[in-house]
Order: structure tokens, then sequence, then C-alpha cells
């Protein structure tokens, strides 16, 4: 029989990643302190890019960028440009381990004045894992990975309103077929989908020019995952976001965006069971139910109730500046409720601009002291394909 080994910092930050995704880490139903929701591929809730992850992680109703099909792609049918790519890299859990990565590469290109068309692929390294038997031995090592393969579209129906939809394919490798108590493992695989909106319109405000904008996102809509054919399969962080943004034109040079974001997973929220027969549930709902149940159950499944709805609602506010549309300052704070996960912290960055090229990083600041998230850092940069052939050729 084969086991999976860890060192003792490794265990700790594969349980953390999975416990800021919203997953079940601690569970003490029975007083009802703490009852996060469950799931797996937490990587596809993280943000990948830097300037939405110096924003407090808000990105539903910003404006469009090459990074939008994390947040809403429905948003590409407003970008500016004619084509782009995207790079971002973001070390992971460096104050527990050294070598867990999320990586991101997004592209995209405009088909006419309505219609975009978009394709990303995030990337998530776990670092190296030591396999052993029962007595200790070592056998070999194994590197766990996630990834993710998106393609959409994005079309502009009036003026000021788009929607986009996206599919998604995911792929996660923990254990690379290895055997635990006798059964063997094997990859996770799912297919899932993103319906999303977004609605932008010029303003008044304050009387400076100003854009309002408003955003909706259905994502990760799809099959459950199962990492052996005996055990249950597990919901993907379906989830809906949706938010606003305003931004205000100071004048010629300064412009200034607010932007906050509202999040909820759309999966069983896990129910109370009784201490004598694990199978009856006493408070909530049977949490083995199909995807579209699931979805409509989310709504009001808390064994708390309506209270405990309201506390699935992660909250991320963000603030960006940019002088000259060259230079950008930025901060946000994002808060999720202590009975479902704590994830408290405040981040900050900045962006440069040049004709062809963007780059962006932002850093994380937790609100608890020895946090695995803190000095986490991400890097950006994105190229204007366009801008990058006109000025090859102006040289030549």
């Amino acid at each position: 029989m084969i086991r999976i080994m860890m060192k003792k910092k490794k265990v700790a930050a594969v349980l953390f990643l999975i416990a800021i995704s919203g997953t079940l880490l601690f569970s003490q139903q029975s007083t009802g302190e703490l009852n996060a929701i469950q799931t797996v591929v937490p990587f596809l809730t993280i943000a990948p890019d830097s300037r939405a992850g110096a924003m407090g992680d808000a990105g539903v109703a910003t404006s469009p960028d090459v990074y939008s099909m994390h947040w809403n792609p429905a948003k590409f049918a407003f970008i500016d440009g004619n084509a782009g790519i995207g790079i971002s890299y973001a070390p992971w859990l460096r104050n527990l381990v050294p070598d867990i990565n999320i990586a991101y590469l997004t592209g995209y290109k405009r088909i006419d004045t309505k219609q975009v068309f978009a394709a990303s692929l995030i990337y998530s390294s776990l670092g190296r894992v030591q396999l052993t038997d029962e007595f200790g031995n070592q056998l070999r090592d194994i590197n766990p990975n996630e990834f993710a393969f998106d393609a959409c579209y994005s079309r502009l129906f009036t003026e000021n309103l788009s929607g986009g939809i996206t599919f998604r394919f995911i792929y996660s490798n923990l254990t690379s077929g290895a055997s635990s108590g006798g059964e063997v493992t094997k990859a996770g695989i799912s297919f899932a989908a993103d319906i999303s909106g977004y609605y932008q319109k010029k303003i008044s405000l304050f009387s400076k020019d100003a854009q309002l904008g408003f955003g909706l996102n259905f994502s990760n809509i799809g099959s459950k995952m199962s990492y052996s054919s005996s055990q249950p399969s597990d919901f993907i962080p379906m989830n809906m976001r949706l938010g606003t943004s305003a931004t205000i034109n100071l004048d010629n040079f300064n412009k200034i965006t607010a932007t906050i974001d509202l999040n909820k997973l759309l999966v069983p929220t896990p129910p109370i069971y009784s201490s004598t027969n694990s199978d009856s549930i006493i408070k909530g709902k049977d949490p083995n139910v199909s995807v579209p149940v699931a979805i409509f159950q989310s709504f009001f499944d808390a064994p708390g109730g309506f209270k405990e709805e309201l506390h699935e609602i992660t909250y991320a506010f963000g603030i960006e500046y940019w002088y000259n549309n060259q230079f950008a300052l930025r901060g946000g704070y994002f808060y999720e409720d202590p009975t479902k996960g704590n994830r408290k912290y405040f981040t900050a960055g900045a962006g440069f601009r040049l004709k062809a090229f963007t780059l962006d990083f932002s850093y994380l600041m937790p609100t608890a002291q020895n946090n695995p998230l803190a000095h986490t850092l991400r890097f950006s940069i994105a190229f204007d394909l366009n801008a990058l052939r006109n000025a090859s050729k102006s040289k030549g």
C-alpha cells in the first residue's frame, strides 16, 4: 500500500489553500461556530492578476482589460484594443513553503466592432510531494498540479450592454495515480461554463465626467469532480459575483475609480447532523444533490437560516487612481465572515502603462498575524499586440 506523505509545512499549505477558497477545514457544526462550504479545485477562486489583486480582489465591474476572463468575460466587448496578451505570476503561500506557484496566461482578439473572442490558461503547481509506503520508506516524488483552460465569446448587445459565455475544462492531478488505503486514485476532470453580463454608462457626477459600471458573472457552473472511482464526487466552486464601479475624471490627467464586489458560492452549505445518527439531518438540507438543485438550494439551505446565508457573502472593496493613463496606484480590502473562512486582508499595488505594454504588481496584507497569505506578491504584464506591431513598423 502506498500513502502520500508531506512535510508538515506542505500539509499546512495544502490545507490552507483549500480553506481560503471556502472549503471545510475545521467543522464545529454541532455549535454552529464554523460551517464553511466545501469545494474542490480552490485555485479557480484565486485572483490571478495584479490589478484586481491590488483592489481587494474586486473586478466584476471595473473597466475592461486583458484579464477580464476571470472576473467578467462580458467586459471584453468594451475593450479598447483589437488584440492583447497578458501573463501573470504569483508565488503562493511562501510563508509556509517555497514551491507553490500560480501562473496565468490570457489573450483576446476582436472579431469586429461588436464581437470578441478570448482564451486563457491558469496553472497551479503545489510543488514537490514525497510518496512513501506504510513503513515510511521513500518511493518517489510527485508534483501535484491543476489547470483550467477557458474559451470565451463576448458580444455587444447595445451601446451600453454586453454579454459573455465561457466554456472551461478543469484538470486536477493531486496524486499522480498513487494508491491510498488500497484504492487507486485518479486525476479529477470537470467541464464548466460562465454566463456574464456587463453594463456601462457615461454620466455626470459631482459636475465631472464619470462612468458607472455594473457586472454580473455566474462562474464555474459545471459537473462535480472525483479523485477515485468509489468515492462520491464533490462540487467545484460554482460562484455568483456581482458588483458596481464608478470612475470620475477629475481633470484631463487624473481619474479615480471605486468599486465593490459581492460573491456567493452556489454550493450546498453543510447541514448539522444528529450526534447519535450521522445520516440524520437536524438542521439544513441534504447536500447530496444534483448541480441544478444545488445552485437554487444554495440560497436557502444554511442551517442558521437567512442570517447564515448573509454570512456566506464575501465583500471586496477597491480603489484605483490613474495619472495621465500611465501610472496607477491601487488599494483594497477583502472581508469574509469568521464562520465561513475568516479571510480578512488589505491589498495595495501599482501599475505602469506605456504604449505597447502594462506592468502591474500587488501586495497582500492580512489583518491577522502569522497568516500564510502574508506578503503575497503578484506580478502581471500585458501587451497590446497592435501597438507592438505599429511600433515595429515605424522602426522598420
